[in-house]
């Protein structure tokens, strides 16, 4: 057999098809979006082909975060109704995913998010047509989040998201902590633990700086505005300190009208002067708004990974966030604070971040900044997670990541 030949067999024989489904790619919907879309593509290759499956709720496809390259296709389900809307549910879903299964199949489903019917609907085409399922919970099952709305996901629990996960040949975990979490519910099936990948600015030296910089140094919250993100917390520990020379930008889009309750605090501590809202911010300008922080705050209730702090860290940035992430990392290479949740620890953490001066917050950068190229690149997470699929198909050894 020719040289070419042999070539042409072994690429066949790795070949892959993989079906990555989650319910949305809005930009507003949070670090799933952003992370599926990124893995889909850094993934997608000559011999990998993805398909990513997802809702369309009618929202202008620039506020969509899709996936590039020639070897992943997108496609987009009707979710129109306002019933749809709300449940997350289109029956153009279960009907694209299962005619995807069927022309060449795949070699796996990979699933991500809990709870909704997307979710149900992927765990059942996997089991209909005998075709193996990892699936992703994206933090959606730490206790946190259990205890959130906590009576309806008793109920879908016990009628049907137990057995769905019980069906999944592997599991996705994005640290140690979530593993744990999902070993503590009964669940024995092996658990890739493989982080979230980060893109890492091209130059975060030569973005522009905001027009909001004003000469005072920013610390920076970037993420959702939802109750479980801490916000009230780091509003209580700012009124404790309140530092000369600094204020706290707030970006990112309103969830359960939280933001409202937000500013009430503000005010009641006499601090409208010391926050800025600056919106959702798009990801086209977000390295802009981290490039023009000096430190990056994160008071999190609940995190199974967190992007925007991987964000921060490639951009150069010192971050404070709390131990309900899986950051300890910060601690161990110096580049940040991991403190218990609450304004407590988080007083302590901001006097000692603002009374740093700038060179010692450089230096904590470069270290965060040499952690991301190491560990969170999108290539070193799709090599892992490309280990895991061919281990699944049968086409690899098991890979180091699975426990």
């Amino acid at each position: 057999m020719s040289a070419s030949r042999i070539g042409k067999s072994n690429l066949l024989n790795k070949f892959l098809k993989i079906l990555q489904t989650i319910a949305s790619c809005s930009a507003d919907a949070g670090g799933p979006s952003r992370s599926v879309s990124a893995l889909a593509a850094a993934i997608a290759a000559p011999d990998c082909k993805v398909e990513l499956i997802t809702l369309d709720t009618g929202i202008p496809k620039s506020q969509l975060v899709l996936p590039s390259g020639h070897f992943v296709n997108t496609h987009l389900c009707p979710c129109r109704t306002s019933f749809q809307k709300r449940f997350h549910w289109s029956p153009d879903f279960s009907k694209t995913l299962n005619h995807l299964s069927h022309s060449s199949k795949p070699v796996l489903i990979h699933d991500n998010g809990v709870w909704l019917p997307t979710n149900h609907s992927a765990t059942a085409v996997a089991r209909r047509n005998s075709i193996p399922l990892i699936i992703s919970p994206r933090g959606m099952l730490t206790q946190w989040s259990w205890n959130f709305r906590r009576f309806k996901k008793r109920v879908a629990w016990c009628l049907y998201q137990r057995r769905d996960l019980l069906s999944a040949q592997v599991l996705h975990a994005t640290s140690k902590a979530e593993a744990d979490d999902l070993r503590m519910l009964g669940f024995k099936q092996p658990i890739a633990i493989i982080p979230n990948g980060v893109r890492l600015p091209d130059d975060i030296n030569k973005l522009e700086i905001k027009n909001w910089k004003s000469g005072v140094k920013i610390a920076l919250f970037l993420s959702r505005i939802h109750p479980k993100k801490g916000l009230l917390d780091l509003v209580v520990a700012w009124d404790k300190i309140r530092p000369q020379g600094w204020k706290v930008v707030v970006g990112g889009g309103d969830e359960l009208k939280h933001r409202a309750e937000v500013e009430r605090g503000i005010q009641r501590c006499g601090l409208s002067e010391q926050f800025q809202f600056i919106g959702a911010v798009p990801d086209t300008q977000k390295w802009e708004v981290y490039h023009a922080a000096d430190l990056f705050v994160l008071p999190t209730k609940s995190e199974n990974f967190g992007i925007v702090i991987a964000e921060a860290l490639a951009s150069g940035l010192p971050v404070i966030t709390t131990r309900a992430t899986p950051w300890e990392e910060l601690e161990t290479h110096h580049c940040g604070w991991w403190i218990e949740a609450g304004w407590e620890p988080l007083v302590k953490a901001l006097q000692e971040a603002v009374g740093l001066n700038d060179t010692e917050r450089k230096e904590m950068g470069v270290r965060g900044r040499k952690l991301v190229e190491n560990r969170y690149s999108w290539q070193v997470v799709a090599g892992k997670m490309r280990s895991v699929y061919e281990w699944i198909a049968g086409k690899g050894s098991k890979p180091s990541c699975i426990v």
